[in-house]
């Protein structure tokens, strides 16, 4: 096995699920600039996550439509845009 590979900087990290506000502590030496005050009273970095396992279909067993930042409308657009651009391009038939 390789020496030296593995980061020095482990720390416990707060991982905060914000689609349905589920939160955890655990060792990471992932980079964040927020914090946040944990249960204990200490203040640990804060990482904010998009899904969880307690927000995931494949757990809950519930299909939810997780829109972030307006995905699912942007990729319409795009869409409709490509649509649009091959109906233009397509020549006039006689």
């Amino acid at each position: 096995m390789k020496s030296e590979i593995h980061p020095k900087n482990y720390r416990l990290v707060v991982f905060k699920d914000i689609s349905c506000d589920y939160a955890f502590l655990t060792r990471s030496c992932v980079e964040t600039k927020d914090t946040i005050k944990w249960e204990d009273g200490n203040e640990y970095p804060l990482v904010k996550l998009e899904i969880s396992n307690q927000s995931h279909p494949y757990y809950t067993g519930k299909m939810k439509l997780i829109d972030t930042a307006g995905r699912v409308d942007k990729f319409r657009n795009r869409a409709a845009k490509a649509v649009a651009s091959k109906k233009a391009a397509k020549p006039a038939e006689k």
